[in-house]
């Protein structure tokens, strides 16, 4: 099987004006891919920059630029050029690591082990033969977030299992991969909807629920939802919880269960104190710093 050369990857920290400025110089100066993430991902000063009710911010206010590049090519130079050429005073400060050479294929693949909830449900990707004794999602990683790694998810996949009836109705709001959506499915789930404001979310969960053999409905958060459900869970982010409490609870049936994640055990108490309006919740679930509230 053949190999791809060494690579090297350049992490930088900037302020959100200079993120995508910065980037594009950067890919214009050599680099093979750059990416934007949030530089306090899993932090307490994470920051929403889609709060899907109607505003969006651009960027988050401290922005980690990771740049891929050739482990040949001389990235503190480019990296200079590409600030040069924005008028920056100095080279910003970076890391750098090397990715050693190797079968990127079989690397890749073996990242990604068989995950199973509760003895009963497994999610494995493609290229790993299926338990017969237990429930199957099959799910490859992709360009959308959901491949049931994350705490967050494992701890509503564990939910699903112990509260999901055959017969029930769900809504996974912020569905990324439509991971939950399609677990909930095939625990019996019979009328699943999953939407998100992410155009390639939606996409691929339609695609992952075709592979899985299951039906569920996935569309943008701009298309109109006119039903309520048995169970509403949403595993996305602190922020974006709150500002949807309302809406998520509307969803709600009057004697529906809900379940949120996304949440950092340091942020429980004051995401169940802003539900109180609407909805008691309680932690029902810990996972390495993350919790699941339900109802």
């Amino acid at each position: 099987m053949s190999t791809h050369s060494a690579w090297q990857t350049i992490r930088i920290c900037v302020e959100q004006a200079l993120a995508e400025d910065l980037s594009e110089a950067l890919l214009a100066h050599g680099a093979l891919s750059v990416s934007i993430e949030d530089a306090h991902t899993d932090h307490d000063e994470e920051h929403a920059i889609f709060d899907e009710v109607g505003t969006t911010q651009s960027l988050w206010p401290q922005c980690l630029i990771i740049a891929l590049y050739d482990v040949h090519c001389n990235a503190t130079e480019q990296i200079t050029q590409a600030s040069t050429q924005l008028g920056m005073p100095h080279c910003p400060k970076f890391e750098r690591q090397i990715i050693a050479e190797e079968d990127w294929v079989r690397l890749n693949q073996a990242q990604f082990q068989p995950i199973t909830i509760a003895n009963k449900l497994t999610i494995s990707p493609s290229w790993h033969k299926p338990e017969d004794d237990k429930i199957r999602v099959i799910l490859d990683p992709g360009v959308a977030f959901g491949t049931g790694s994350h705490p967050s998810t494992q701890l509503c996949l564990q939910w699903l299992v112990d509260v999901v009836q055959p017969g029930q109705s769900l809504l996974d709001y912020g569905c990324g991969s439509g991971i939950l959506a399609i677990a909930a499915a095939k625990l019996g789930a019979t009328t699943v909807c999953g939407i998100d404001i992410d155009e390639q979310a939606v996409i691929a969960s339609r695609d992952n629920a075709c592979r899985n053999q299951v039906q569920a409905t996935f569309n943008n958060t701009n298309q109109a939802i006119n039903a309520q459900y048995d169970i509403v869970i949403a595993n996305i982010l602190s922020k974006p919880l709150m500002l949807l409490a309302p809406v998520l609870c509307h969803y709600r049936k009057a004697n529906g269960r809900i379940a949120l994640a996304g949440i950092l055990a340091t942020q429980a108490t004051q995401i169940i104190d802003y539900y109180r309006p609407w909805a008691l919740l309680r932690i029902t679930a810990t996972l390495d710093g993350w919790v699941l509230l339900s109802h």
